[in-house]
């Protein structure tokens, strides 16, 4: 996979204690990597990372804030990683409203915080700076942004990614020019959904949670659109063009969509109803919708990623929610070890993968 290039390669990954860093720490190791994780503890009970005692499967595990600049540079310096995925984030739109000083600080402050440490650390070479779809200017139209189209978004959480994009391109242009200079690309993903994710907000998580506690799965926007993934669809364009980084440098550091094809881009509503029929229990009410402003309609444009990556998307929506329900099934049901379980999903996608290499 990915050309052996991560085997006994030095990970730098912020945010490993969070879902998609969790998952990306079982992925790293798996292709040999060594990982040393830079993240805030877990802010969910029950979460991954100490489900399935990650801190024990890789390298070294550093709780720490990006906002420390101190304790960053040198678990930086100390690590000498060969690459750094930053996934560190305030992640969550409906948290923005009521931290916004927080999530400015965390998104923007934060992320400009690993990129100066990772400019001074000379063993960096690349550098994946993980985004969002919600980066873009949403105006709602029926067709998916392409990656030159303006930076913008209403919310809080929105707005901070777009200035953290805006931020990276020109702290390219201003510091990585120079021959040896680390190369850094973005990476922008829609909707993800996988198992181990217990996030309050999200349409899976709450649906799981309301499932097992024999509740109404209540949905406030159920005719919203996104471009639903399952969690690894994201981490395996994040690591293609990690990859590509290592490989060719400076010639793949832009910003990339990693998104579904258009068949999986689906309501909120038809999401809900597809956990409950694969999990076989739960019903689906509209409750009162939200005052706070959340987008009606969003896609991406994934042809960049197609034509100069070779990245495709693997799993159709309704793949990537079965999957999804599985695991939370085998999760709560305790019949299998999920440890076990969720490496042999990694496997399974591995061996699904029709992109070209």
């Amino acid at each position: 996979m990915f050309n052996n290039i991560y085997k006994g390669k030095k990970i730098f990954l912020t945010g490993h204690t969070g879902f998609k860093g969790s998952w990306l720490c079982l992925w790293l190791t798996k292709l040999g990597a060594e990982v040393c994780g830079y993240s805030l503890s877990p802010n969910t009970t029950p979460s991954m990372y100490k489900e399935l005692n990650i801190d024990e499967k890789i390298t070294k595990s550093i709780i720490g804030d990006i906002l420390d600049e101190n304790l960053l540079n040198n678990s930086i310096n100390d690590f000498q990683p060969d690459i750094i995925f930053h996934l560190a984030a305030q992640p969550l739109v409906r948290l923005s409203y009521h931290e916004p000083v927080l999530t400015y600080k965390t998104n923007v402050i934060g992320s400009l915080n690993v990129l100066e440490a990772a400019r001074h650390c000379k063993s960096v070479k690349a550098f994946v700076n993980v985004t969002t779809d919600k980066c873009y200017e949403n105006k709602e139209v029926n067709r998916g942004y392409k990656e030159d189209e303006p930076m913008g978004g209403y919310d809080m959480y929105s707005s901070s990614k777009g200035c953290v994009e805006i931020l990276s391109s020109s702290f390219r242009r201003s510091f990585l020019q120079t021959e040896g200079a680390m190369a850094m690309a973005t990476a922008r993903a829609g909707n993800v959904i996988g198992g181990g994710d217990w996030a309050l907000d999200r349409l899976v998580p709450d649906c799981i949670r309301a499932i097992n506690s024999n509740k109404d799965i209540e949905i406030r926007n159920p005719i919203a659109v996104r471009p639903w993934q399952h969690v690894l669809e994201p981490l395996s364009g994040y690591l293609l063009l990690g990859q590509r980084l290592l490989e060719e440098g400076s010639k793949y550091a832009d910003g990339f969509n990693f998104g579904p094809n258009e068949d999986s881009v689906l309501t909120v509503a038809e999401v809900a109803k597809k956990v409950t029929e694969f999990y076989s229990k739960g019903k689906v009410i509209v409750g009162e919708a939200s005052p706070l402003h959340e987008a009606g309609l969003l896609m991406l444009n994934i042809e960049k990623a197609r034509n100069i990556l070779g990245w495709i998307p693997t799993n159709k929506a309704e793949e990537s929610i079965k999957a999804t329900v599985d695991w939370y099934k085998h999760f709560y049901e305790k019949d299998v070890n999920i440890y076990d379980y969720t490496m042999k999903q990694i496997s399974d996608y591995e061996e699904k993968i029709k992109w070209i290499q």
